[in-house]
């Protein structure tokens, strides 16, 4: 059975950068078969995809974040990292990982979803 759990602060300050983690189960994380996203949803706002890594550890971005986001893996622990420089307020949100399946392009699998708050 294929899980993902989000892991990290719920409260970051304005300026910092916040570090989450999503650990997976069920499905190593090496190979080429998935890629890993992360997707955000700020209060009364629609989903947004924030990036993905995908096979050769080639990443994609969203264009309105590209300057302040990075997602990494470490595959000894299978699991896989967001990291958001420079949060503001606006950053506040419920961050998601989810599995990608290239064959119909879509997510398959979520986390149940953290809530990050930026506030001083």
């Amino acid at each position: 059975q294929v899980q993902l759990q989000e892991s990290g602060p719920g409260l970051v300050k304005p300026s910092q950068t916040l570090s989450l983690t999503c650990t997976v189960s069920g499905v190593s994380i090496t190979g080429n078969d998935y890629a890993w996203s992360w997707i955000r949803q700020p209060p009364g706002k629609g989903l947004e995809w924030m990036g993905t890594i995908a096979w050769g550890d080639n990443t994609y971005y969203n264009p309105s974040l590209k300057s302040r986001v990075s997602i990494s893996r470490d595959t000894s622990k299978n699991q896989f990292t967001l990291q958001l420089s420079s949060v503001t307020p606006e950053d506040t949100a419920v961050y998601y990982c989810a599995r990608v399946d290239p064959r119909f392009g879509g997510t398959d699998y979520w986390g149940q979803g953290t809530q990050v708050t930026v506030s001083s």
